[in-house]
């Protein structure tokens, strides 16, 4: 019998804690594991008498992005990126609030899910890496996330120069609400939920519509449009050789080329 690859668990009443299940993969986003936490978070959605949503990773890192072995396959990436922008799409929109207790490592598509999240607690082991340009590339579903909570500039420079940055820096960024000793994670999640609970269902709910209606466009077209951009990067020769580069454990050879023109 196969294993979840999503564990749904009730630690108190009105919070559904939801835990990516893939630790031999460092819970490397699948497309199978993508479509089963899409599933989970809009049957969440659903529930009234669900009020926070908590997401974790199990075992030693948060999420290591999307399984590139799986997106190496014919039609894998394609596949893949609808898969998390859905994801993206439903926790985004879920009424409830919703919180990443995040540890170890999130890198790339991984990233994705704490930016999605409305809180992020991290543990003071958290390293978080923004890789696509070194892989050929456009970390662009994630981009539509940040672009809302970051200054240009920190964009930019996480972006454009592939860097990974520790659990002190997010904070200080702005990309976690809260940094925490590793020991401490669950018990700071568990606090941050009794402060979610004391406030209105409703209220919340209609709280978090209103700050997607007051962004320049609501975060359904946003992800719409970075969609396009991901899998126009994805199909170019760069992204092969980046992600070649990457399985083989070696350095990637980028020929000298020219962008193609805006559509």
């Amino acid at each position: 019998m196969s294993q979840s690859l999503v564990v749904m668990e009730t630690p108190e009443p009105s919070v559904l804690r939801i835990t990516l299940n893939r630790p031999e993969k460092r819970n490397a986003l699948s497309a199978a594991l993508l479509d089963e936490l899409r599933d989970t978070v809009r049957d969440a959605a659903g529930n009234p008498r669900c009020r926070v949503l908590v997401l974790r990773g199990n075992g030693p890192a948060f999420c290591a992005g999307l399984d590139l072995q799986e997106v190496s396959i014919a039609g894998g990436p394609e596949r893949s990126a609808r898969a998390l922008a859905g994801v993206y799409e439903a926790i985004c929109l879920a009424p409830q609030a919703t919180i990443a207790a995040a540890q170890g490592a999130a890198v790339g598509g991984g990233v994705g899910l704490l930016a999605a999240c409305d809180f992020v607690v991290a543990a003071d082991d958290l390293r978080i890496g923004f890789p696509e340009v070194h892989r050929g590339l456009v970390a662009a579903l994630v981009t539509a996330l940040l672009r809302r909570q970051l200054p240009d500039r920190v964009l930019r420079d996480l972006l454009l120069l592939g860097q990974t940055i520790d659990a002190a820096d997010a904070l200080r960024l702005g990309l976690v609400n809260r940094a925490v000793p590793l020991d401490r994670l669950t018990e700071e999640t568990q606090r941050l939920s009794g402060q979610v609970l004391q406030g209105a269902p409703v209220a919340i709910a209609r709280t978090k519509s209103l700050l997607d209606t007051l962004a320049p466009r609501p975060i359904a077209t946003d992800l719409v449009h970075a969609l396009r951009y991901h899998l126009e990067g994805r199909d170019d020769s760069e992204a092969a050789e980046g992600i070649a580069a990457f399985l083989e454990k070696r350095e990637p050879s980028w020929a000298a080329r020219l962008p193609p023109p805006p559509q």
